[in-house]
């Protein structure tokens, strides 16, 4: 897992140029909706509030790398090896996503907020839109999906 700021994702080699060029010129005035990068790699721009921790659960992909990063809000991200977690819910190819129960582990957690983002690979679960204020704060968020050929040599 990378968390860093906007600014330094041109010294992860990992990231395609053209990934990271994408997210540079990204702003919270985009719309909402499905985009692609190239012909491997799309975005998904999304709003929502987030939830209280028991109601979101951890997930992991196997075909892409998830690249988040919030354009409007905050939120918190829990993530931690998929291998130390209970599968709860199968993986499915089709929607590549797999879903975990609640760990009795310690978790790792970053505060996902406008100028950082967040590099998460297929063997790291994670749980994102936790809710990290009191009250209902609308998040805007980027997901970059990073099909797991394109990262490799």
């Amino acid at each position: 897992m990378i968390h860093d700021k906007i600014e330094n994702i041109d010294l992860y080699s990992e990231i395609p140029v053209d990934a990271a060029a994408y997210i540079k010129n990204l702003s919270n005035d985009i719309s909402c909706g499905k985009y692609y990068v190239n012909q491997d790699i799309f975005v998904n721009i999304d709003e929502y509030l987030p939830r209280r921790f028991e109601n979101c659960k951890f997930e992991a992909h196997k075909k892409y790398i998830d690249i988040q990063i919030v354009l409007q809000g905050c939120e918190y991200l829990d993530y931690t090896l998929s291998e130390s977690l209970e599968v709860d819910i199968p993986y499915d190819t089709e929607k590549d996503i797999a879903f975990f129960t609640e760990p009795d582990l310690h978790v790792n957690r970053v505060v996902l907020e406008p100028g950082n983002f967040v590099l998460l690979y297929p063997h790291e679960a994670h749980k994102p839109q936790i809710r990290a204020f009191d009250g209902p704060q609308e998040v805007k968020k980027a997901v970059v999906k990073i099909p797991v050929s394109v990262t490799k040599n």
